[in-house]
């Protein structure tokens, strides 16, 4: 136990192996600052737990003093500030084994997703993670998790077999469909309302390389190309997983070099078919406006950061979506309206719309708590925030974006996008009014002194 406090307080917290930190102790700032700069965090207590027994102790320390939790793995959804309380920070809990036989691998809370494709790879295996793999699986995961290649193989969350998890003032569970099916159903979809995870067991899908990339077009051709996209997703397979977007990028080394600081329409492929087959499906679009930057190619999975390229860096992002019934040709308008080349000082860094549908909008094996499945499209916006006052121009912009996209939507977001929750109303719009109630009975069930109650919760 690395603190030098010895107060009543935090006496049953000397069983704990990892770091307890209070304010002023040296490694505290570390501890808490993740992936997102934007949400600065000053709990009173931090426990970098090393393992499920860490998680136990600090739960039953917290339900016992009645003190509230929030739980950090990489920071990566830290859309929210945690001022006070205890901090849980799973970075130490990396461990990832596979069992290639079974085709399973076993993820312990702090695991990247790029641990996870580390492990897997060599068995010729995949995760079905998301845009970046610097992402947290398990937080991904327990917010439903819309991977790269969803339309193939739906959510992340639809692969999980079982999760080790604790919830406050209780022992270590294990849950499944058969053991505790209430609480294995809140944790796939409900995000961090009813339980901290320790462990998920995933099922991995027996993949080593894809056809993938993008396809970068002057911001000019934007509305040429969108309306290329939005015709050609309605005839293309499953098997493709697509993306449109208005990017604004910096002119920082970590892009292309010829990508950095322009002003771009892009569409990111991924398609797990034959590489011939997906080439030929590409045509529509590469004849729809000059491409100016063609980067895909057939490529290992393990190089799946290459194909939306998101910031593999900590800064502070504001970013939020909402789920859409379908393009109808004045959706696109309004979109172009927004962010398109007639708007050139947009803050946006990245408008995108994603292509949902296929193994997405199917039913889970095992009932979850997603509420995506009837979208035909998601809406993503992303911002770096500037200094004052240009930081309201950030939320001007955002806010303007989902206004005028509202009509075409389905009323919801998708928890893991959502962005900084804000009250009852607004954290409401990841569900259905029929799960959220659901998920309110969970967490009366399994927190019901609401101890897990900062960020997304219900």
């Amino acid at each position: 136990m690395t603190t030098t406090h010895h107060t009543p307080d935090l006496f049953a917290l000397s069983e704990v192996r990892g770091p307890v930190l209070r304010p002023g102790d040296e490694g505290y700032a570390e501890e808490v600052t993740g992936f997102n700069l934007a949400a600065l965090h000053t709990p009173d207590v931090v426990v970098a737990a090393t393992g499920a027994d860490d998680v136990v102790t600090a739960l039953r320390w917290a339900s016992a003093t009645g003190t509230p939790v929030a739980v950090q793995a990489t920071g990566h959804g830290a859309n929210f500030p945690v001022p006070h309380g205890l901090l849980i920070s799973t970075a130490r809990m990396t461990d990832v084994r596979v069992d290639p036989r079974r085709r399973t691998a076993t993820v312990a809370a702090g695991a990247k997703w790029r641990d996870v494709l580390a492990a897997s790879a060599p068995h010729g295996l995949a995760p079905l993670n998301g845009t970046s793999t610097d992402a947290g699986a398990v937080g991904y995961t327990v917010g439903g998790g819309l991977p790269v290649l969803g339309r193939t193989y739906g959510y992340a969350a639809d692969l999980v077999r079982s999760f080790q998890a604790v919830t406050p003032g209780e022992p270590l569970r294990e849950t499944d469909p058969d053991h505790e099916p209430e609480l294995f159903w809140a944790l796939r979809g409900g995000k961090g309302n009813v339980a901290v995870v320790t462990s998920m067991v995933i099922e991995l899908l027996p993949l080593s390389t894809v056809l993938g990339g993008g396809l970068h077009y002057a911001g000019e051709h934007a509305e040429t190309v969108l309306n290329t996209w939005v015709d050609w997703t309605r005839t293309v397979p499953e098997q493709m997983n697509s993306a449109f977007a208005v990017l604004r990028l910096p002119p920082i080394p970590q892009l292309p070099a010829e990508l950095r600081g322009g002003f771009w329409a892009r569409v990111a492929v991924t398609w797990t078919g034959d590489p011939a087959d997906g080439e030929k499906l590409l045509e529509p679009l590469r004849a729809a406006a000059p491409v100016a930057v063609d980067l895909v190619r057939e490529m290992p999975y393990t190089e799946v950061d290459g194909i939306h390229m998101e910031p593999q860096d900590p800064l502070p992002a504001r970013e939020s979506c909402s789920l859409l019934r379908e393009l109808t040709p004045e959706a696109v308008r309004a979109f172009l309206d927004q962010v398109g080349p007639a708007v050139p000082d947009c803050p946006l860094l990245a408008a995108q719309i994603r292509h949902m549908g296929g193994a997405l909008s199917r039913p889970a094996r095992t009932e979850d708590a997603i509420c995506a499945r009837d979208a035909g499209h998601l809406l993503e916006a992303v911002a770096v925030i500037p200094a004052p006052p240009d930081a309201e121009a950030v939320e001007r912009a955002t806010t303007a974006l989902h206004s005028a996209m509202a009509p075409y939507g389905t009323g919801r977001t998708m928890v893991n996008i959502h962005g900084t929750p804000g009250d009852a109303a607004d954290r409401a719009r990841a569900w259905t009014p029929q799960v959220l109630e659901r998920l309110r009975r969970a967490k009366r069930t399994y927190d019901p002194a609401n101890l897990l109650r900062f960020g997304h919760t219900v």
